[in-house]
């Protein structure tokens, strides 16, 4: 297989690349309603995987397949099926950018669960940015015409569980070995595959969406669900990972502009401290760990 050299200023910018795709996720999620997630899991992923061939072929990077076990195999679909079901779910059943800066709780947890590693510690920042970020998710569940709305509730604990997914997946990845970049390829033809399979037995297909709601499908598809993750492996493997590590903290601001930018969400009073509470809890569990 021919290998590629790439600095690692390159790295890192291409990494930074998928931080700032990853900001568009709730945006073009919330333009892709009525699609239930599975069917919006299983078309994203099905293009996402067509890109990940069509980069095989053109880094003749077939060969990185093999001798892969199972169990990274099993492992990288189940954190890519689950984050991204959980994610599409959450956006159906509460507002985008309440249930989105929920979400975008995993860079904080990500520090919080590497700090319980056998070779790492739990310190005092870290705890205080986790009630930062713990109350800034609060403080969205609670805004909602002064107090909590039950129907938001469901949506509300699928964008933790998906924030919980997400950074159990991208801690324990650190266990379990380098393992090329090519293997993102199977990942998402598996993810598409377990999603058709979930649609077709639990969901009523939709496919009467307006120019915009296929433009968001396809562009999801090709972004936040496809380059981003091969940008992301190149990132962490080549890149500086401690400071793509500190520009994920600036995720959640970003979602949350961009929903306000297009009318999707209003920038509240309470909507911006917590995504500040949310970025600076974050912020000061990576100067615990010297992130920054």
């Amino acid at each position: 297989m021919r290998q590629t050299v790439i600095s690692r200023t390159r790295a890192t910018l291409i990494g930074m690349i998928a931080i700032f795709l990853w900001s568009l996720l709730a945006v073009l999620t919330v333009s892709t309603a009525p699609m239930p997630p599975l069917q919006l899991n299983a078309i994203c992923f099905g293009l996402a995987t067509c890109i990940g061939v069509v980069w095989l072929f053109r880094r003749n990077a077939w060969a990185g397949l093999q001798g892969i076990s199972w169990v990274i195999y099993a492992f990288g679909t189940a954190g890519l099926f689950g984050y991204h079901l959980l994610y599409f779910t959450a956006l159906r059943l509460a507002p985008a950018a309440d249930a989105g800066l929920i979400a975008y709780l995993w860079p904080l947890l990500i520090v919080i669960f590497s700090g319980l590693l056998p070779e790492e510690r739990l310190k005092a920042g870290h705890v205080v940015g986790a009630l930062l970020g713990l109350t800034g998710a609060a403080l969205i569940i609670l805004q909602n015409s002064g107090g909590f709305k039950s129907e938001y509730a469901l949506g509300f604990g699928f964008a933790f569980l998906c924030a919980m997914t997400w950074s159990g997946y991208s801690v324990l990845s650190r266990r379990l070995g380098d393992v090329p970049t090519s293997t993102v390829v199977i990942f998402c033809a598996l993810t598409s595959v377990l999603s058709f399979g979930g649609h077709l037995l639990v969901e009523t297909p939709v496919w009467a969406l307006s120019a915009i709601g296929w433009g968001s499908v396809v562009a999801l598809g090709l972004g936040p669900v496809g380059i981003a993750f091969f940008a992301w492996d190149v990132g962490v493997k080549y890149g500086d990972i401690q400071i793509l590590g500190v520009a994920s903290y600036a995720a959640p601001l970003l979602s949350t502009l961009f929903l306000v930018v297009v009318g999707i969400a209003a920038l509240t009073p309470g909507l911006l401290v917590a995504a500040i509470l949310i970025t600076a809890g974050a912020v000061i569990a990576a100067r615990s760990s010297h992130l920054i």
